[in-house]
């Protein structure tokens, strides 16, 4: 679709007429030259000697080009744009961090995989987690992990083969034996401070309780509500684990509860994945979307047509000119027009 940037400068169409309707013609005086052979000259120059004032007038066809090359002129200075299809671009509105465990006590092999085998927690976690984010696709998500200390893996990407990568990546312990569950969320507090999204979520899923953190997990979590942060905690494993190994349900449902999140337990496989469908659920993917046309100017067509137009008139004129010049070389010239 073609449409013109400057339309109202169409208004100059109609200038021509109103110029040669109210500007006189132009006057101009000059010196009359006698010269012989005025006859032969006449003929080389293509005019007819005539005594008094001479009014050159155009004619049908010089007059219809130039209303052409006008029109063309004007229409370039109108901008002509091509107008080309939308262009859509998606952006999410949610930056969803995950925060996993990796303590000694992710090793434990009580959970099984999609085939039934039996397998470290953490290996079952890795699958059920892969699948959570292959259904993200659009979404800007954050990979963090911690033990004795807390670490992010992956910033926020909407590259989510690469945070499945990354995840695919970790081991048990590689970030300490201990659980410093108040320190992930600190972390996770420093990553949103890049975010300019409104909505920001953090997934925190330890199988443990906080064993050293510099603050505590109920603190962090009230730093996470001023700062509007939802929490959702994902407690697995064994309940009645005790000692260092121990799940601090109470603690993680504190958490979830003060930033307005959700606190959930998986005792086995089929549960983590039923805790994640949920989450999935409950926050859906969510974008705003931009819509931009581009435009590319046309203004170089009516402007080279004009151009190409006048450069053809000049050379029509120029053989034109030639032609009459040889012919009157070639044809002797009378007896009597030499003897006038």
């Amino acid at each position: 679709m073609i449409e013109l940037a400057h339309p109202w400068l169409l208004l100059l169409l109609p200038l021509p007429v109103l110029v040669v309707w109210g500007v006189p013609a132009l006057q101009r005086k000059r010196v009359a030259v006698r010269v012989p052979n005025l006859q032969r000259l006449a003929r080389v120059t293509g005019g007819t000697p005539a005594p008094g004032a001479v009014v050159v007038r155009r004619g049908a066809l010089q007059t219809a080009l130039l209303a052409v090359v006008w029109a063309l002129v004007v229409v370039a200075l109108a901008q002509p744009q091509h107008i080309l299809p939308p262009i859509t671009k998606e952006l999410p509105t949610r930056d969803l961090l995950l925060a996993v465990d990796l303590s000694g006590s992710m090793e434990a092999r009580d959970f099984t995989d999609a085939s039934g085998a039996v397998v470290e927690r953490l290996d079952a976690v890795k699958q059920v987690l892969d699948g959570f984010l292959a259904r993200r696709d659009g979404d800007r998500v954050g990979l963090l992990v911690f033990g004795t200390a807390a670490f992010v893996q992956a910033p926020f990407t909407a590259d989510l083969d690469v945070v499945r990568e990354l995840l695919g990546e970790t081991r048990v312990r590689m970030a300490g034996p201990q659980t410093v569950i108040g320190d992930a969320i600190g972390l996770a507090l420093t990553v949103f401070e890049r975010s300019e999204v409104e909505e920001r979520v953090l997934i925190l899923l330890t199988d443990g309780n906080d064993t050293g953190s510099l603050v505590p997990p109920e603190r962090a979590a009230e730093i996470a509500r001023d700062q509007g942060v939802v929490i959702h905690t994902v407690a697995v494993g064994d309940p009645a684990a005790v000692g260092e190994d121990a799940l601090d349900a109470e603690s993680l449902a504190a958490v979830a509860r003060k930033t307005g999140g959700r606190a959930y337990f998986a005792g086995d496989r089929e549960g983590l994945e039923g805790i994640y469908v949920e989450l999935d659920a409950l926050n859906p993917r969510r974008v705003e979307t931009l819509s931009h046309r581009p435009r590319q100017d046309r203004f170089h067509w009516p402007l080279g047509g004009a151009v190409g137009l006048v450069l053809a008139v000049l050379a029509a004129r120029e053989l034109r000119g030639a032609w009459r010049r040889s012919r009157a070389l070639a044809d002797p010239v009378p007896p009597e027009a030499e003897a006038a």
